[in-house]
């Protein structure tokens, strides 16, 4: 593990898919940005319910959008993101942000990792590095959400040691859907 609040996470991991190489699990750096928007474009179209935004709404906004978010991001303790990189296209993505109502949470967002990398641990490579910023930041516990139905991913984060607190929130965009709540020390 890297010691640098900016930079936490493993470094090259040892994941393997299909003969590739190891992957990268880093902080986004601000030449990730042309990367980032086809990652993210892939992130909305594969599961549109998971994210705030709409794929025509993303696809629209001007590479100079995504250019000055990922320059915001890339450094500080206000909100970070970090990627999976195993050299061209990026395969992975989690961020993190602090909340005014809990000093002591990071709250853990857009978590999505490439169909073709699932089950190879990237999922939490990814979760552990936005946990490394978070306690290098003071903050000692992660929080995130998942649409009640989602049952591979609710799956997936308890095996990462996220436990249900038992709250259940309207979905931010779809009124008819529901989240519920998952917490795990950082």
């Amino acid at each position: 593990m890297t010691s640098r609040p900016d930079a936490p996470g493993r470094g090259p991991a040892d994941l393997r898919r299909a003969g590739a190489g190891p992957v990268e699990v880093r902080r986004i750096r601000p030449d990730d940005a042309a990367r980032m928007r086809a990652l993210r474009l892939e992130m909305l179209a594969d599961a549109p319910l998971a994210f705030l935004e709409t794929l025509a709404d993303a696809a629209a906004r001007p590479h100079a959008d995504y250019a000055a978010r990922i320059a915001h991001v890339s450094t500080g303790a206000g909100t970070a993101q970090f990627v999976a990189d195993p050299g061209g296209r990026l395969v992975g993505h989690a961020g993190g942000t602090v909340t005014p109502d809990e000093p002591g949470l990071t709250v853990v967002y857009a978590v999505y990792v490439t169909p073709s990398w699932r089950g190879t641990g990237l999922l939490g490579d990814l979760v552990e590095a936005v946990a490394a910023w978070s306690r290098a930041y003071g903050r000692p516990e992660l929080m995130l959400e998942v649409v009640v139905g989602n049952d591979r991913a609710y799956r997936a984060y308890q095996r990462l040691g996220f436990v249900d607190t038992g709250v259940r929130v309207p979905h931010p965009t779809v009124p008819a859907l529901t989240e519920l709540q998952m917490r795990r020390p950082a």
